[in-house]
């Protein structure tokens, strides 16, 4: 019999029943809810007369439509009328199934891919689902998450099970050193860049190699977050020591022989030596500079030392075609260097970069310095936890020092379904994961990079290569 990959491994363990050659019914471990994507499906049981089956396995959060202005967790309001209906909305349908909820004034609330991993909601060998497609985040502690649709929503709620059809498996192999300032959100900028936007499409992404063991659980995060803008279906990262430590340290309920029992099953969790890989690619780590986006796909993308491309260099005519409305919307010139393009704003958070590592390392940078002159920047941590830990350790305290705004959690920028938004015309370096036309706000501009490339942004009021601004100052 031919070795198993982690993804085989994870759907088998699952496996309800087999529909077909290609569908299977997959058991779900956990479902994860916001307020715009779970009204339909709740709606859609009631209909039906039809309860929520197994209610202790289903968690809800207000995120994407909630302001995060400054204000104490208990007087926080959603002024707009549609979107506090949503929040409402969310609110009755968990109270009537006995649902969790992290709601508007609760001080944990916060973005439903940081909140669940924080709270040890997550854990190796598990399938999650949600009704959001950055639900990969989860692969980097072993466990399989995917987004999914309304309808698919309300299966789960019905019956804790989705029709599923079986992927096909890829690994990316990363081997070598990161560089000075070069992160986990430069990586996966680079990968989903040579890979393009479709390179992934329809596969389960297992990452290994020496710079992927490297990194820490919540740079895992980020990397699996964003692989998504690749196509990918999920992505994995076998566990190992440093999953486990940040397991351990988040689920509190893990004890004992319980532990040493868990332990000896994610040891399991690994792709065999003989296991088939469909496509498989290779990456240096070396190889890899801070990245940025200079267009409107993530894969449209560069290292921050390089040019704007010449669409006229491109032979084929949609691809041509691409390249020139992407630039005419971004307002670049071909062959323009992507460093000393001057921002507007600066938008760090969102489930890709809100965690407290990104929040450090943009304190570090900024301390003692000052936001440029002209430049409006925003810190939205990534949860309520988050908040406090960055209060705590004085973090909040330099980067307000420095200017920043400190707001309260939530999706806020990332896609501007709440107050916080670009203007038209507005260029914004942005730690959030798509760069799509209109995605933060009407014609705003935006421009993909890591926690310290935007915290140099910030200072410098342009788009600058952290490592030289750096040793500059």
């Amino acid at each position: 019999m031919p070795g198993m990959t982690l993804y085989d491994k994870l759907v088998a363990s699952h496996e309800v029943a087999r529909i077909d050659d290609e569908h299977i019914l997959l058991y779900v471990d956990l479902h994860i809810m916001n307020e715009y994507t779970s009204p339909q499906a709740f709606s859609g049981l009631a209909a039906r007369g039809r309860a929520v089956l197994r209610p202790g396995q289903q968690m809800a959060v207000v995120d994407h439509i909630i302001p995060t202005h400054p204000v104490p967790s208990a007087l926080r309001v959603i002024a707009d009328d549609a979107s506090s209906r949503q929040a409402l909305n969310l609110k009755r349908n968990c109270d009537a199934q006995h649902i969790a909820l992290f709601d508007t004034t609760d001080p944990l609330q916060g973005i439903e891919h940081v909140i669940a991993p924080e709270h040890g909601m997550i854990l190796p060998g598990m399938v999650v689902l949600c009704g959001d497609s950055h639900t990969t985040t989860y692969g980097a502690l072993g466990a399989l998450g995917f987004g999914i649709g309304t309808s698919e929503v309300e299966h789960i709620l019905a019956t804790q099970t989705l029709v599923y059809r079986v992927v096909r498996n890829m690994r990316i192999r990363v081997d070598g050193v990161l560089g000075p300032r070069v992160s986990a959100k430069d990586l996966v900028i680079y990968l989903v860049h040579r890979i393009g936007a479709q390179g992934a499409r329809g596969l389960a992404v297992e990452f290994c190699g020496e710079a992927i063991d490297a990194l820490s659980a919540e740079a895992r995060m980020t990397l699996c977050n964003m692989t998504v803008e690749a196509g990918a279906r999920a992505a994995l990262i076998a566990p190992d020591a440093t999953t486990d430590a940040y397991v351990t340290a988040h689920a509190p309920q893990l004890q004992g022989d319980m532990l040493e029992q868990a332990r000896a099953y994610w040891a399991t969790l690994r792709s065999d030596p003989d296991a088939h890989f469909d496509v498989q690619h290779t990456f240096n780590a070396a190889d890899i500079a801070p990245f940025v986006t200079w267009g409107t796909s993530p894969d449209q993308a560069m290292p921050v030392t390089g040019h704007v491309p010449d669409p006229q260099a491109e032979p084929d005519q949609l691809a041509r075609l691409a390249l020139e409305k992407a630039m005419d919307y971004v307002g670049l010139a071909p062959g323009a260097p992507i460093a000393g393009v001057p921002i507007d704003r600066v938008f760090i958070g969102s489930c890709t970069n809100g965690r407290i590592e990104d929040l450090r390392v943009v304190a570090g940078l900024v301390r003692g310095r000052k936001v440029a002159q002209g430049v409006r920047a925003m810190i939205v941590p990534g949860s309520g936890a988050v908040r406090a830990q960055a209060e705590a350790e004085g973090l909040a305290a330099q980067l307000i020092d420095a200017g920043f705004e400190w707001r309260q959690p939530g999706c806020s920028m990332c896609l501007a379904m709440n107050d916080d938004m670009l203007a038209p015309g507005e260029r914004c370096a942005s730690t959030t994961n798509r760069n799509f036309e209109g995605r933060q706000g009407r014609a705003g501009r935006t421009h993909l990079m890591s926690p310290a490339m935007a915290a140099a942004a910030a200072l410098a009021g342009c788009i600058v290569d952290v490592r030289v601004w750096e040793q500059a100052q």
